[in-house]
């Protein structure tokens, strides 16, 4: 039986200023909830509508019937299990910047594209993604649910974004990588791995403050003769599509051992 105190406390979950408050988040669903056990992730605890194996003592188990879970999920259709989770605080050193390849973020507020750009910079090796501080925060229950276990893999910073990119090109040969329509095709174009590529508002693109500061413009060409100019890559799938051609040109350079 859930306490109508612990509904309150996941329900107001929702909300970033409570996740802030409580310094937790929910992350929903089997395949989600065992990833983060396995990652050894920060779990306060985890409730479930079956009798789970106890793996980790410092964590609290509550079970419960379906229709309790039902009332705290943010899934349309309600999982088996959920469990309430740490923030994990990311410290922020821009020293530990140079020399890699990094994403920056500027004003993403679609929280499905968030979590499926924290996805492919695990996947693809990327440490730390810069948000300005008006992106989509990282915590939402549908960043994480799109995220899966990359959200404790990869370092989210939220900060200044055009004051932190001023630093980051006093760097010697750090690149400012803007993605724009009438940018540099990435396949011809030489690709480095020290620098930071931009990715801009779903709408808006990169705003005019960081746009003043980008070094090199980039663009994915379209293959397709029926293009008009009327339509768009979706950010997280541009996202995908260069990073990859970053890594593959990066590889390529600098072949692993």
């Amino acid at each position: 039986m859930l306490s109508k105190g612990l509904i309150k406390l996941v329900n107001s979950l929702d909300n970033k200023k409570y996740r802030q408050i409580h310094k937790l988040f929910i992350a929903e669903g089997t395949k989600l909830v065992n990833d983060l056990i396995k990652l050894e992730a920060p779990i306060k605890t985890i409730i479930s509508t079956s009798n789970i194996e106890r793996c980790n003592q410092s964590i609290e188990y509550i079970q419960c019937n379906s229709w309790e879970l039902e009332k705290i999920s943010f899934l349309k259709t309600s999982p088996e299990i959920i469990a309430l989770v740490d923030i994990i605080e990311n410290d922020f050193n821009i020293n530990d910047l140079p020399g890699k390849l990094s994403i920056g973020l500027d004003s993403i507020q679609d929280p499905g594209n968030m979590g499926t750009i924290i996805r492919l910079a695990n996947w693809f090796g990327i440490e730390n993604i810069l948000c300005s501080n008006d992106c989509v925060d990282n915590y939402n229950p549908k960043v994480v649910q799109a995220s899966m276990g990359a959200l404790i893999r990869v370092k989210v910073h939220y900060i200044d974004l055009p004051d932190t990119i001023n630093e980051l090109i006093k760097f010697p040969d750090y690149q400012i990588n803007g993605t724009f329509m009438n940018g540099e095709c990435i396949y011809s174009s030489n690709l480095q791995s020290n620098g930071l590529i931009v990715m801009g508002n779903e709408g808006k693109g990169i705003s005019e403050m960081v746009e003043r500061l980008v070094t090199k413009r980039i663009s994915i060409p379209t293959f397709s003769d029926k293009f008009n100019g009327a339509e768009s890559l979706n950010v997280g799938v541009a996202t995908g599509i260069i990073i990859s051609e970053f890594t593959r040109q990066i590889n390529i350079n600098n072949p692993r051992k």
